[in-house]
């Protein structure tokens, strides 16, 4: 038997399929790039990253954080995975460009080749269907619209038809399409969020593509106490005549983490979870029983074959003249503008929070620093919190610092021009003799709170020193993901190029 949550980590609007004895998952990774991650699995209970289908996208000046704001919030969005006759297709918009992206590949591992669907589809999700192509999408209003063969674009005189509406009292209408034929029926499968509830998964059926679906909710169940509903997703089967749901359920500051419910029918209409709730554990078939996966985490920036790992995104596009890793554990970032805060800092690196209690540590080489500069450890969301150094008239400094803006303002669009208010401040002269400390950043989540605790390593201690300062996490809407470790470098007086930054020795734990 297996936990439900299948992983403790931010990896939302996930889509799922099978091929053959392999499961394949896509997920939302808006602003980080490279983006939509593909993972793997033979159990559809333990996953690793195998891939990303695209390294830059179109390469927007938001993208790459040249334009003073970055797409915080935006880029890519719940994206459809489907395998029809050999090939492979992704599609999902970009909430920044406004568009529809199409990627197919005949390797998934391999690389996709990018093209668009004319017009903007949100949570959209595609369907093949004897040689015609569908997609579902919409928010309120569910469209069904026919595509062209090579799926440019919807198909002239083509199905173009509203086929699902919310009319309930709702703080959320229905969206999160995903759009099945099974056994000559057609299921679409959405979230909605009604008055006074929480989200919910729902299900219409049609006996025709274009004919009437009629559906209700199918789940409406909290999770572990997290006063939250476990919904959006659709279904995947094992070949076994087993059917699972892979939805997500939002955990505060942690982000939106992939939940395994079984599925059974009745009367061909999916019924989700044990009378009505997600079960605490499941049980599944292990199509590759010996198979070793990869963690989810790693410590080293690059993997054997000298390419980064791929548990590592960058904060936006990176700009590599001024970014490198001279070896597998250490990262370098070079200065050549003047930020504000890191939220703007160029060629930050990142990786995902993993599991209710975890934490990272890092060398930083700050020996090559300039006056007005800013580099650490950071608890990046929208309410950012950091552990870093900085120099001041030629002293080093060691500070942790948060982000000032009031919690009302961090709205979807909105743009953090504030510098960081420093909390804690102390001269890195008294703790360590060389130019180079240990930062810790430690996470706790739970649903009675989340929280982040910053130490440093003291030499004459010997030890870590946890600052007096503890920093309250909240999953908030400018950024829309679960917070991440980063490592960030800024200035914040010269523009030039010059100053330069080394990371060594990162390490990632599990508590």
């Amino acid at each position: 038997m297996a936990k439900a949550n299948i992983i403790f980590s931010d990896f939302p609007d996930v889509d799922v399929i099978r091929v053959g004895n392999v499961f394949y998952m896509i997920s939302t990774t808006m602003h980080f790039f490279p983006s939509c991650a593909i993972l793997q699995s033979f159990n559809l209970v333990d996953w690793e990253i195998i891939n990303y289908v695209s390294a830059e996208l179109d390469g927007t000046s938001g993208q790459r954080l040249q334009d003073g704001q970055g797409i915080y919030g935006k880029g890519m969005w719940a994206g459809s995975l489907r395998y029809y006759k050999g090939v492979f297709y992704v599609a999902f918009v970009c909430n920044d460009t406004q568009k529809t992206y199409l990627f197919k590949t005949s390797d998934i591992r391999g690389n996709w080749e990018k093209s668009e669907i004319q017009g903007f589809y949100h949570d959209l999700s595609l369907l093949f269907d004897e040689d015609r192509v569908f997609m579902v999408s919409g928010n309120t209003n569910i469209c069904l619209v026919e595509l062209n063969d090579d799926l440019s674009g919807p198909k002239e005189n083509g199905i173009d038809k509203i086929i699902i509406s919310d009319k309930s009292e709702r703080i959320l209408g229905y969206e999160g399409s995903h759009f099945y034929k099974i056994n000559g029926k057609y299921y679409v499968f959405l979230i909605h969020w009604q008055k006074g509830g929480m989200r919910s998964e729902a299900c219409f059926v049609s006996d025709q593509i274009d004919g009437e679906y009629s559906g209700c909710d199918v789940l409406h169940s909290d999770f572990m106490d997290w006063k939250s509903g476990v919904a959006q997703g659709g279904i995947v089967d094992d070949g076994k005549g087993n059917w699972y749901g892979i939805l997500f359920q939002d955990h505060g500051a942690m982000g939106r983490m992939p939940v395994l419910v079984p599925v059974s029918f009745d009367s061909d209409f999916p019924v989700f979870g044990i009378e009505g709730k997600v079960p605490l554990n499941i049980q599944t078939i292990d199509l590759n029983p010996n198979y070793k996966y990869k963690p989810l985490f790693c410590n080293d920036f690059l993997d054997s074959n000298g390419k980064i790992n791929l548990c590592w995104q960058w904060n936006h596009i990176p700009d590599f003249n001024f970014c490198n890793f001279p070896a597998k554990n250490e990262y370098v970032i070079q200065s050549n503008s003047v930020e504000k805060n890191p939220l703007l800092a160029k060629n930050t690196l990142t990786q995902r929070a993993f599991t209710h209690h975890c934490a990272a540590k890092v060398l930083v080489d700050f020996s090559s620093i300039r006056n007005g500069d800013f580099a650490g450890l950071c608890a990046l969301q929208g309410g950012y919190a950091f552990i870093g150094i900085t120099k001041e008239n030629d002293d080093f400094y060691l500070v942790v610092a948060q982000r000032k803006t009031e919690v009302e303002k961090w709205k979807i669009g909105s743009v953090d021009n504030d510098k960081p208010e420093i909390v804690w401040k102390k001269p890195v002269c008294s703790f360590v003799k060389n130019n180079f400390v240990t930062l810790q950043l430690e996470f706790q989540f739970s649903p009675n709170g989340d929280f982040a605790y910053f130490s440093y390593f003291d030499e004459a201690k010997n030890d870590f020193v946890q600052v007096d300062f503890c920093k309250s996490l909240f999953f908030t809407l400018d950024q829309f993901v679960g917070v991440r470790f980063a490592l960030f470098y800024y200035s914040t007086i010269q523009s030039d190029v010059g100053g330069t930054v080394t990371f060594k020795d990162f390490e990632y734990m599990v508590l």
